[in-house]
């Protein structure tokens, strides 16, 4: 292929890994800037790509968290989720899992009700209006500690909404282990949600481990270092544990030097199911079809083999097998048509 991305642009999709404030576009966060000018994050849409510069995983950190701080009322979380999924809509990414983290809302003195309506106002309108299924992924944030795992899995489980379906850790990987975060992933999983903790981001393949064993996780966020255990590999490829892949934030957070040592290739020879996904797509600059152009590119896919990393996706995802089978349907009709040539 000379150029993938016409056809990606129009290729129907599934992301399994995007995170609800990381999300929220320039003019968005400049929006909610100017409703909280105590903010230190700019207000001019422009000076934000200077101040998502990141130095380091924990610089990002920093910036992530100050991000998330513009997040105070119901109406901004209900006007930040809508537009997150008016973004996809632009795409075609007809579902997508979003990670929110209400503990970061709560504790800012949001009521844990009001925002539970917001993201649900937002989830129904969004599929109502722009054809955009959205479900929900409720992450542990790790820098906060145990009282943040204890009030997501209470949030979780008291006052879980419609659209949940799994729970999540994320936030840095040096020095909060996995395995402190077992009682509150256990009782996740007792009330019938998915694990899906981040591992092996910045650290090693011990990381995975544990959040396989420990988490009990049915995928992995990133599992970037998965690649330097060739024992893991084999468990994730024989097992069908999809790793949930994001190049372009990897290089963005220094987790990787440089785009073409990325170990996508690594995962995919190793029979790996390999999802791709933008994570945090305006603060790195990205989106989903610009992911899956870099995948394209790295893999040396044609139209083809970009529509069964689609598919891949859509296997992994959580959707009832109807939504899959639909879904997997229109990537194979889309594909077939453009494949044809004339019609397009």
């Amino acid at each position: 292929m000379t150029d993938p991305h016409p056809f990606i642009a129009g290729l129907p999709k599934a992301e399994l890994h995007v995170h609800h404030v990381g999300s929220a576009s320039p003019r968005i966060v400049a929006e909610l800037a100017a409703r909280h000018p105590d903010s230190k994050v700019p207000t001019d849409p422009e000076a934000l790509a200077d101040y998502f510069t990141f130095t380091d995983f924990a610089h990002f950190i920093d910036v992530y968290l100050s991000v998330v701080d513009l997040v105070r009322t119901p109406e901004d979380v209900r006007l930040l989720t809508f537009e997150v999924a008016r973004d996809m809509a632009r795409q075609n990414i007809r579902y997508a899992e979003l990670t929110v983290t209400p503990f970061s809302s709560t504790r800012r003195g949001i009521p844990e009700v009001a925002f539970m309506e917001a993201i649900e106002d937002a989830r129904k309108a969004a599929e109502a209006e722009l054809g955009v299924i959205l479900r929900w992924c409720f992450d542990i944030p790790g820098e906060a500690g145990l009282q943040a795992a204890e009030e997501t899995a209470r949030l979780a489980v008291e006052r879980r909404p419609e659209g949940l379906v799994s729970f999540g850790l994320g936030g840095p990987e040096i020095g909060v282990e996995r395995p402190q975060f077992k009682p509150y992933f256990d009782l996740a999983i007792a009330e019938g949600l998915h694990s899906v903790p981040h591992a092996g981001e910045t650290t090693g393949p011990q990381t995975v481990w544990d959040a396989l064993t420990v988490l009990r996780a049915e995928r992995i966020g990133h599992g970037t270092s998965a690649v330097q255990d060739p024992k893991l590999l084999e468990h994730l490829a024989e097992h069908r544990i999809a790793l949930e892949v994001c190049p372009t934030s990897n290089i963005a957070t220094r987790a990787v030097a440089d785009i073409e040592l990325h170990p996508i290739r690594e995962m995919v020879a190793a029979g790996v199911l390999v999802t791709v996904n933008s994570d945090d797509p305006h603060m790195f600059g990205t989106d989903l079809n610009s992911e899956y152009g870099i995948a394209a590119r790295l893999l040396g896919l044609d139209e083809q083999g970009i529509a069964e990393l689609a598919k891949n996706a859509v296997e992994a995802s959580f959707m009832d097998p109807a939504g899959k089978r639909r879904l997997a349907e229109e990537i194979d009709t889309y594909t077939a048509n453009w494949l044809r040539g004339p019609a397009r």
